[in-house]
């Protein structure tokens, strides 16, 4: 005999309309009356490696103009201290 749910089934209903399918995928599946797809993992896993070097790629930039708004900075500092 299967042991009662610890979470009720409007918890569970609320949790299945914000789930990736593959974290509770055995909840996504009892709601819905069919099994998850195995190729949806593979599909997010490629998508999750395009993230993450798109992500580091956006963050090596970021210091970048962050080191040239120094410069501009401090470029500006000395010529307005030039001008006086």
């Amino acid at each position: 005999m299967a042991r009662p749910s610890k979470h009720s089934a409007e918890f569970r209903s609320d949790v299945i309309a914000y789930v990736n399918p593959e974290t509770l995928r055995t909840w996504v599946r009892d709601a819905d009356g069919r099994p998850v797809a195995v190729g949806a993992s593979q599909d997010s896993e490629a998508e999750l490696v395009r993230l993450r070097a798109e992500n580091a790629r956006l963050a090596k930039a970021e210091k970048e103009w962050q080191l040239e708004r120094e410069i501009l900075r401090r470029a500006a500092v000395y010529f307005a201290r030039e001008m006086k």
